[in-house]
């Protein structure tokens, strides 16, 4: 059988991070939501996705498939529900399709003929882009549980103090030296080559992913996800960074995501929490307005390529778009369009041409080709966000 993830209907509720990847690129937890269920099936997926993204993320279609909604992490019970599905079978649980048996994509009206297999069991769905910080700590102990069953983690250095050693694991290649390590309200993971700088302070749970690195006298707590190839340094609380971004510096990241190629600069900070201490409300793409969390918690949502100058503040709740360059003193409004350069005085258009120049080098330091490919997904970007910018 061939395995295949759609992006599904909650697709525009995680922009501004789909608009640069499939629902099944999200990382959170330890993997990616292709990566988690390639884990479970022990096979490949390809991605089904919008047509602009398909050239990067190609779709394999096969006589014979099964089409699982992106959005949903698997388990064993639903694991079980989607192997068994037959030719022209829908699985769902009351309206929402999880999976489906075909030879090809469907509409939810071609799937009106499928017969129904009621899913009864639980799981985990990403619904909004506040869920990928907020159910970190859930799927960031389930993967760890998953990754490190029957595995004896590489040796860790005794110049670190540990608590809860038996909850730490380190992969091939990692270092931490001179670091406190606790793993009391949730597991540490370090990747392959991933580093700890001297003086960090880690209290659980984190995953630090393949060849991230936390600088010297980092603090991490609160279920945090360092994605690969990520720099942190500062404090860090409950949040998300999905690879290739760096936060090198001193300054506040909490209940915040971050996709790939962001760069925060030095003493930036983001509150996550209001004065009143109301429940947080954030702009969603899908229904063009500000949406409640229900959330007292809520920082930071930043698409990828965007940018913060020095001593950069963020109010509660804040959603930056893509390839977004925010530099001028003073809080900026709490929804800043993608290609958007300037801060709380107002903001002009960022020229794809400048946007682009600035991401080869930024790429090129990490031994990635800005290619053809990347400029024309984030050139589409830039014209389907046209309408959020009135400048």
């Amino acid at each position: 059988m061939n395995f295949i993830l759609f992006d599904g209907p909650r697709r525009n509720h995680l922009l501004p991070f789909t608009f640069t990847r499939p629902v099944s690129e999200i990382r959170v937890g330890i993997l990616t939501l292709r990566e988690r269920w390639e884990a479970y099936l022990k096979d490949s997926v390809s991605s089904l996705t919008e047509d602009y993204l398909s050239i990067k993320y190609p779709v394999n279609i096969k006589d014979e498939n099964i089409f699982i909604d992106a959005s949903v992490l698997p388990n064993d019970d639903l694991l079980k529900a989607v192997k068994s599905l037959n030719s022209g079978e829908v699985l769902r649980l009351g309206d929402l399709t999880i999976a489906y048996s075909s030879d090809s994509a469907k509409s939810d009206d071609e799937l009106t003929s499928f017969k129904i297999a009621e899913f009864a069991g639980e799981f985990v769905q990403l619904n909004n882009t506040w869920d990928i910080f907020d159910k970190n700590p859930d799927i960031l102990q389930s993967d760890f549980d998953f990754i490190t069953k029957g595995r004896k983690s590489q040796p860790i250095s005794e110049t670190n103090q540990l608590i809860h050693p038996e909850r730490i694991f380190l992969e091939e290649g990692a270092k931490v030296e001179f670091s406190m390590l606790n793993a009391t309200d949730g597991p540490i993971y370090l990747g392959k080559n991933s580093e700890i700088w001297e003086g960090s302070l880690v209290r659980g749970a984190l995953a630090l992913c393949n060849n991230a690195i936390i600088k010297m006298g980092g603090k991490l707590y609160g279920a945090t996800t360092i994605g690969p190839y990520s720099k942190v340094c500062g404090e860090v609380s409950n949040s998300v960074i999905f690879g290739y971004s760096s936060k090198g510096h001193e300054g506040y990241l909490g209940n915040a995501v971050l996709g790939e190629w962001c760069n925060i600069g030095a003493d930036s900070n983001n509150s996550n929490l209001k004065n009143n201490y109301a429940k947080v409300r954030l702009w969603d793409y899908a229904t063009e307005r500000f949406e409640q969390t229900g959330l007292q918690f809520c920082g930071l949502m930043m698409g990828d390529h965007s940018k913060t100058a020095i001593n950069t503040m963020f109010n509660t709740g804040t959603v930056i778009g893509v390839n977004s360059n925010i530099y001028v003193p003073g809080f900026p409004r709490n929804f800043v369009p993608s290609f958007s350069w300037g801060g709380a005085s107002g903001f002009t258009a960022y020229q794809p041409a400048k946007a682009f120049d600035a991401a080869k080098v930024m790429m090129a330091r990490r031994g990635v080709e800005f290619n053809e490919v990347e400029a024309d997904i984030l050139t589409h970007v830039f014209e389907i966000t046209k309408k959020w910018r009135k400048y």
